[in-house]
């Protein structure tokens, strides 16, 4: 009985992944339903979006201020700044609700403003300094100035500005090239701690990468505690082998909380992979190494990885990564790479 129950099963599941995917691709609509009595590949994810939704609604809604919508805001406002020619009004369908983020998120910092709050100040009071009358700009223009009365601000500005060739960096593209191909995926590190200043260094760097309105919704989760290291190092399949070896394992979490629809679900993993990539040839520069871990979407390591490191619900891992410094008699794969010709197309 065992047996006949087994087989049933596994032509059941067979199936149900080979043959009944094709009676429910005539339509969006179909494959919804798909998904939704067949199959739960998508249901962490479906779910992790909708938490961060969430979120991100009740965080607007209680403090009256998200942090992730006011960045966005700002980024707006600088495209507006920098546009060419640059319109006398702009922003008006969102000025107030930038201002009103501003004020609720300024207030607890006063004169110990951080890097992005100064940004948003230094962006607000540019725009209220070169933007026309207009019976919207102008009440936001005189609440943003009660705010900041008691502030003061040395240094410089952080608004659009030229790009000048002479600070530019003294980098050829042979040399970068040569770092790039330096650069392969190292399993072999040798037995020794790695500097927490060198990984900030690296992190540094990638943050300097391109995001989507310049949220950056991702967090670099380093794990070198030896109990905790034993326990993530052992969750992905891509590191079996070497996985003893390894003296750090970073972990690139998404946050979704980021977002206020479902239509910017897949950037936390654009944006993480723009700084994932700064973040590794970074590592190079300072003499360490890494190795990218494949992390597929598989429900049993997902749930053990938001255990360990105790995840919100509306928080994914990207991806994972092997640090250290290279053993030198540990080997590379070669790992060639496609010609261009297979890469590119023009037009």
């Amino acid at each position: 009985m065992k047996n006949l129950l087994r087989k049933i099963y596994n032509k059941w599941k067979f199936f149900k992944a080979n043959i009944f995917p094709s009676y429910f691709i005539s339509s969006p609509f179909w494959s919804s339903i798909y998904y939704l009595f067949f199959s739960s590949e998508f249901r962490r994810e479906t779910h992790a979006v909708l938490s961060g939704r969430v979120k991100h609604l009740k965080d607007a809604k209680k403090a009256k201020s998200s942090f992730y919508t006011l960045i966005r805001n700002i980024h707006r406002i600088e495209k507006g700044l920098l546009m060419r020619p640059r319109r006398e009004v702009f922003a008006t369908e969102f000025i107030k609700e930038t201002v009103d983020n501003f004020e609720t998120l300024f207030e607890p910092l006063k004169c110990t403003i951080d890097s992005q709050m100064k940004w948003a100040y230094d962006v607000l009071s540019e725009y209220f300094k070169v933007t026309g009358s207009h019976i919207i700009v102008d009440r936001q223009r005189e609440r943003f100035k009660n705010i900041i009365m008691a502030f003061t601000q040395d240094g410089v500005t952080s608004i659009p500005y030229f790009r000048l060739e002479k600070n530019r960096p003294d980098i050829t593209y042979d040399d970068f090239y040569k770092l790039t191909k330096f650069r392969r995926s190292v399993r072999w590190f040798l037995n020794k701690r790695v500097p927490h200043d060198l990984i900030d260094k690296a992190i540094l760097a990638a943050n300097q990468s391109p995001s989507a309105c310049n949220r950056q919704p991702f967090e670099y989760r380093i794990i070198d505690d030896p109990e905790l290291l034993n326990t993530v190092v052992n969750i992905p399949m891509g590191i079996k082998g070497y996985q003893n070896n390894v003296p750090a394992i970073v972990v690139v979490v998404g946050n979704l909380d980021a977002y206020f629809a479902e239509q910017d679900r897949h950037v936390i993993y654009v944006d993480a992979s723009l700084a994932n990539m700064s973040f590794m040839l970074a590592l190079e520069t300072l003499g360490l190494a890494s190795c990218s871990i494949n992390w597929p979407d598989i429900e049993a390591l997902e749930s053990r990885m938001e255990k360990a490191l105790k995840l919100e619900k509306y928080q994914r891992p990207i991806m994972c990564m092997a640090v250290g410094f290279p053993d030198p008699e540990g080997m590379v794969a070669y790992s060639e790479k496609r010609d261009i010709d297979l890469l590119r197309k023009y037009n």
